[in-house]
């Protein structure tokens, strides 16, 4: 059960990155958003497209985390925390993370 809940968050992340490629690399690698604990995107320096992007990638995310945790009867809040665990991991060198709450570069 548990692979199956990997393979859809890791689809999950390759079809959100597909579809903001462009947007998302450049927030990340310029330093304005980072990826959290939380399975979330946050902004890491205020910029007003970086939080439209945010919001708009984030609320994708939820909705596939929400239907991934119905599917495999789990709670929304295991898959978010398995989610942002495996993000964090794929985060390449130089892009910024949430670690015990503190922006750090990877």
């Amino acid at each position: 059960m548990l692979r199956y809940i990997l393979f859809g968050v890791f689809g999950f992340f390759l079809l959100a990155s597909t579809a903001w490629a462009l947007d998302l690399s450049s927030a990340k690698g310029s330093g304005l958003v980072g990826e959290t604990p939380s399975g979330y995107l946050a902004v890491v320096r205020s910029n007003p497209e970086a939080a439209k992007l945010v919001q708009s990638i984030n609320a994708q995310r939820k909705q596939e985390y929400m239907d991934i945790a119905k599917r495999n009867g789990i709670d929304l809040k295991a898959v978010e925390q398995l989610a942002g665990k495996k993000a964090i991991e794929k985060t390449p060198a130089g892009q910024f993370v949430q670690m015990n709450g503190a922006w750090v570069k990877k």
